[in-house]
């Protein structure tokens, strides 16, 4: 017997740049190319991750959406479609689905039209006449509606109107074997060029409000002055960074914070740090923490969105309230001074990891719905 033909599957995305919702249609891909035949369209740029997926041969559409509500962009998506004969269009976040489910109405034939649901705004607010469209209109053109995180799936619920009953969670995953415990972490530490009799604990983030770079520094600077053989590592970029800089030096801790910029060996330098914070105003299902946590790090996180969900307080790490620099900077001092625990608690972040958040997991869940839905 003739394998099956691919499942024709249209991702639909903002831009495909570094951040979750987009490398997980990357590895989707990689991970399915067998048995799906994949086109990305992409509301406003290819970006770095499209670019690279044109070279591989994956097909690139970028709809060239205007400012503003542009529903020219649906019937690009309809006819572009209908052209490619796609079966399912799996939208990754509210306006890429927003604009699958009016294509839907002019694709022959129809396509099946996935919404998944990743990180959410801070605050949280959405107006009464787009929570009643939704509820009365969207959430029809909706043939599977699922979210990364319980906190998403519970927010289009409440906040957007969807239907809570049929709204379900495929948790985020990463590649569990591409991390874990360096075999002579001082010896990688001189390789990075750190200092091997330092202890480390280490950000990775992009420099945006939203992570609250800010309240880290703060909470850095009050444990700094009781942990002297501890530094920071700031993995990453963006528009703060400049500002983030000019604290350090206000706080008189430059010389304990080392900007490392934006790195393509993130996975070795987890490995050369003890521990790993993220204090985030909001966050979903972060892939950065989960790979922290794969590594073995014990966790300093804030109290928000799925950040309680992956992380079990006191189990796998400590969490702390939004914004509150002084319970963060009590919880560094408590894992670094406490005696066992940062092993203990890195441990379990690891073994969590392994139990609930594995790529081939999330993968596996999602070729399921694309055989349920495409009805093989």
């Amino acid at each position: 017997m003739s394998e099956p033909r691919p499942i024709r599957v249209g991702f639909v995305v903002h831009v495909m740049q570094v951040a979750g919702a987009e490398v997980l249609v990357r590895e989707t891909i990689r991970h399915l190319g067998r048995v799906i035949e994949p086109t990305i369209f992409c509301l406003d740029s290819i970006g770095s991750i499209g670019e690279d997926l044109l070279k591989q041969g994956v097909p690139v559409v970028c709809l060239n959406r205007k400012p503003g509500w542009d529903f020219s962009v649906s019937r690009r998506l309809a006819r572009e479609s209908t052209t490619r004969k796609i079966e399912l269009l799996h939208a990754h976040q509210y306006t890429p689905f927003f604009y699958s489910a009016f294509a839907k109405w002019f694709t022959r034939p129809t396509p099946k039209v996935i919404l998944t649901e990743h990180g959410r705004h801070y605050p949280d607010v959405v107006a009464p006449k787009r929570r009643a469209f939704n509820r009365l209109i969207l959430d029809r053109c909706a043939d599977d509606v699922n979210a990364c995180i319980g906190f998403s799936a519970k927010a289009l619920s409440r906040v957007d109107g969807f239907r809570g009953n049929r709204i379900y969670v495929i948790e985020n995953g990463i590649a569990f074997e591409s991390y874990g415990p360096a075999p002579d972490r001082a010896a990688l530490r001189v390789q990075l060029g750190l200092d091997p009799a330092k202890r480390y604990l280490i950000h990775v983030a992009r420099h945006h409000p939203v992570k609250d770079q800010a309240m880290l520094l703060h909470g850095f600077a009050s444990a700094a002055a009781v942990l002297p053989d501890v530094d920071l590592l700031m993995v990453g970029d963006g528009p703060l960074r400049p500002d983030l800089e000019r604290l350090t030096r206000e706080l008189g801790i430059e010389q304990r914070v080392h900007f490392m910029g934006i790195r393509k060996d993130v996975a070795e330098i987890l490995r050369a740090a003890d521990a790993f914070a993220l204090t985030s105003v909001s966050e979903a299902a972060s892939l950065t923490l989960l790979e922290a946590m794969a590594t073995g790090l014990p966790v300093v996180v804030t109290n928000v969105g799925g950040n309680p969900e992956i992380v079990r307080a006191g189990i796998d790490g400590l969490l702390v309230p939004r914004g509150d620099w002084n319970a963060c900077g009590n919880a560094i001092v408590k894992l670094f001074r406490e005696p066992g625990l940062i092993e203990t608690l890195g441990a379990n972040a690891r073994q969590r990891v392994f139990e609930k958040y594995r790529l081939e997991q999330t993968i596996a869940a999602y070729f399921e719905l694309y055989q349920r839905l495409a009805g093989r």
